[in-house]
């Protein structure tokens, strides 16, 4: 059953009690990764594989996503700068524990050469790509903390395997 969270604000992302912030560079310019994290959503479960399914919702001011394992969030979106950042909060989720949850994603221009191989993306990225970076700010009870602060690696993990996964999409996808 679906639970209300608390409905933080912007600032939440730098005093929330658990931050897990990575980031990594690809190949794709920022306004390819933007269109693809906010425009796109329903695309998401094919490069970032935590993600079953995803769909917008509230005209395209929401969406809902599912994980993999049965999590549901409900999501309202705060912030959608083009080419830059895109911030939501979840409003409702079945997770126990949790209870305050956002997520950020900056996006910025690359310097050329910045890309390496495996864990910050292609090597060598020739017009310098993007540099992103995913913050998720969370609060919950002590066992929701812990377990969140235990996962850090394993969700590193699944990030860079996204973005890997998004770089290749985008890499073999015509542009708009």
């Amino acid at each position: 059953m679906a639970r209300r969270l608390r409905p933080v604000q912007l600032d939440f992302l730098e005093s929330a009690p658990v931050r897990l912030v990575f980031d990594t560079h690809v190949a794709a310019p920022p306004s390819a990764v933007y269109r693809a994290l906010a425009d796109e959503v329903a695309d998401s479960p094919s490069w970032f594989t935590a993600i079953a399914a995803a769909r917008p919702t509230a005209g395209g001011a929401g969406r809902e996503i599912r994980l993999r394992g049965g999590v549901v969030f409900q999501e309202r979106i705060l912030v959608t700068d083009a080419g830059e950042r895109y911030a939501y909060r979840v409003e409702e989720t079945n997770a126990p524990g949790v209870r305050a949850l956002m997520e950020e994603w900056l996006l910025s221009p690359a310097p050329p050469g910045t890309g390496t191989a495996g864990e910050n993306g292609p090597a060598g990225t020739a017009g310098g790509g993007t540099r992103v970076r995913w913050t998720m700010a969370a609060e919950g009870v002590a066992p929701f903390r812990l377990v969140m602060r235990l996962a850090r690696p394993g969700v590193g993990r699944s990030f860079r395997d996204a973005m890997r996964n998004l770089d290749r999409r985008l890499a073999s996808s015509p542009a708009p």
